[in-house]
């Protein structure tokens, strides 16, 4: 299946996995939330997408943290401590007998309403949970042969408008950019911020490597990526420059190499933007940078799996 940098192949397993709605499991066919549910009138809500590697899900603390402020910044009360959303999220992949490969998509809204309306206080009930596991690993040619980017028109905006650092079910900004994007032809959209920075893809994270030196957006318009953090933490780990800073389309087209991170595939090489080739015409791809970088962030993985579940 084509999605850009959610390129991956259908697994026959996913015909039978069991998704957790709410504690209860059902057959794919068979899982369901009501259409009074708030996500589904509003997208009223908050999510994570998580990767399943040696049985662990990886910097799962880190997810529920970002999932728990982000609740908490729509005056929602998930209704479950992180241990206990924790423990669901382990019994649903291990029901999944999933133990690699597996990609979890966890969805929080704030639950049925009486009528369809968006004053939260017409909310009657829990909120709606929701664990969709499937089995997915990016294909081989996206981790190898580039990404295409096209800077869109729809910007990433300020947060007193809609915080970019929401995880919300509310993607119409970003679905936005990948329809103009995917209308050119290209993988993803690229997005600027208010004043004409680079900020971020549609749903990855942009990074640019210039003379040795690794930059990523100053981050005040984006998602606060745990994959992009950690990528930024390694590379500061092994002593490579990495600058959060505002740079420009200029710096972008000039730059030696170009990648964007995400929870499900890592790190991706980026070859084109705007029609304008990354790097050399014809090096090799994905570069050395990227190739480094990839090696820590996987070491980062290996020492998640090896302390286990927590």
């Amino acid at each position: 299946m084509a999605h850009g940098t959610h390129d991956y192949e259908d697994d026959p397993r996913n015909r039978d996995i069991q998704i957790n709605v709410n504690g209860d499991y059902f057959a794919r066919e068979d899982a369901k939330v009501s259409v009074f549910d708030s996500g589904y009138i509003l997208g009223d809500g908050v999510w994570e997408g998580l990767r399943v590697h040696g049985g662990v899900i990886a910097f799962l603390d880190r997810h529920m943290k970002r999932l728990y402020e982000g609740a908490k910044a729509i005056d929602m009360d998930i209704g479950l401590t992180p241990a206990e959303l924790k423990a669901r999220l382990y019994e649903t992949i291990d029901r999944n007998q999933m133990t690699e490969g597996g990609h979890i998509r966890l969805m929080v809204t704030r639950g049925i309403k009486a009528t369809p309306y968006q004053d939260p206080r017409v909310t009657i009930g829990d909120p709606t949970i929701v664990i969709i596991p499937e089995f997915k690993s990016p294909l081989k040619t996206t981790l190898e042969k580039g990404l295409k980017l096209f800077t869109v028109h729809v910007r990433r905006g300020a947060p007193d408008v809609q915080d970019p650092k929401l995880n919300s079910h509310s993607k119409l900004n970003c679905i936005t950019a990948c329809i103009q994007a995917a209308k050119a032809g290209a993988d993803e959209a690229l997005m600027l911020d208010p004043h004409g920075f680079v900020a971020t893809c549609n749903s990855t994270h942009f990074f640019i490597v210039r003379d040795g030196e690794v930059w990523t957006s100053s981050g005040k318009y984006c998602l606060g990526g745990i994959t992009r953090s950690m990528v930024i933490e390694c590379a500061r780990d092994a002593g490579i420059p990495v600058y959060e800073k505002d740079f420009s389309l200029t710096d972008v087209y000039g730059a030696d190499e170009a990648f964007v991170t995400g929870t499900f595939a890592g790190l991706v090489p980026v070859g084109d933007v705007d029609g304008r080739t990354i790097g050399d015409e014809g090096a090799a791809m994905p570069g050395p940078m990227v190739e480094r970088l990839r090696g820590l962030y996987k070491a980062r993985i290996e020492a998640e799996v090896a302390k286990g579940r927590s």
